[in-house]
């Protein structure tokens, strides 16, 4: 019998259906596992080298900056306006301070936390509600959602708990994170583009329990994406990698709807 006729009218039939039914679900298997790009601590050097990839290849992201590092010159400001002014960019609240790096003393203070966030949103020119990290502090305070840092421990958590509370009651929505993209002490980052992307797939076919299913918040901090570091080819590459495997990228306004 011919290889091409051994399957029968039938059987050519039973394949078009299945071929049919996998390119029909792909496109909803894929919109099912979204990634959401984050970047900390901007406007730094490397800034402006993420909003250019981002335009390129249209796809959003969210920005929390630092009010300090906003106000610290011209360039910077204008970094912050260009970010404001792009459609798929959501600038968000990382704090005035970034609690100058010494995080127990910054969160013994709750009216101060409150004081630091509130100036950050002065300076970046962002109103209530605001979508906001907080330094140092892997911590969630969405409608939906309310989830601790888990790398600190039971007795820090009891004293800073008043400061997420009094934080997201004066207006602040909290996103933490669900996978880092590390870097070293000199912001060079620590993973391969490979390897991150090898990361991503494993946390999502695995059993990895996400904040929200099938929904990741990728950490990066700006400083990673530097000339110095190929930064624009990083990111590109990465985008470029994660949208070959079919994954989808979201805003960070749609994360919890009910925000």
């Amino acid at each position: 019998m011919a290889k091409g006729k051994r399957y029968g009218a039938s059987g050519v039939t039973v394949l078009w259906f299945l071929a049919a039914f996998v390119l029909a679900c792909w496109p909803a298997l894929a919109a099912d596992r979204t990634i959401y790009l984050t970047f900390d601590d901007g406007p730094l050097d490397g800034t402006a080298n993420i909003l250019d990839v981002l335009q390129a290849e249209n796809v959003p992201a969210a920005m929390f900056m630092v009010g300090l590092h906003a106000r610290s010159s011209p360039e910077s400001k204008a970094l912050v306006a260009h970010a404001r002014s792009m459609p798929l960019v959501t600038v968000g609240n990382h704090s005035y301070s970034h609690a100058f790096n010494r995080y127990r003393k910054f969160y013994a203070d709750t009216e101060g936390v409150v004081a630091d966030m509130v100036r950050a949103n002065a300076v970046l020119g962002l109103e209530v509600p605001t979508h906001a990290r907080l330094p140092g502090r892997n911590v969630f305070r969405l409608p939906n959602i309310s989830t601790n840092d888990l790398s600190i421990d039971r007795t820090e958590i009891g004293i800073e708990q008043p400061d997420y509370e009094f934080v997201t009651a004066t207006g602040f929505w909290l996103y933490g994170w669900d996978h880092e993209w590390v870097h070293d002490g000199t912001g060079k980052p620590v993973q391969s583009v490979a390897r991150l992307v090898s990361e991503i797939d494993h946390m999502f076919n695995g059993k990895v329990r996400f904040v929200r299913p099938n929904k990741l918040i990728l950490l990066m901090h700006d400083e990673m994406f530097r000339d110095t570091f190929n930064g624009t080819a990083n990111l590109t590459a990465l985008i470029q990698g994660l949208k070959q495997r079919g994954y989808s990228f979201g805003h960070i306004p749609d994360y919890d709807p009910s925000n």
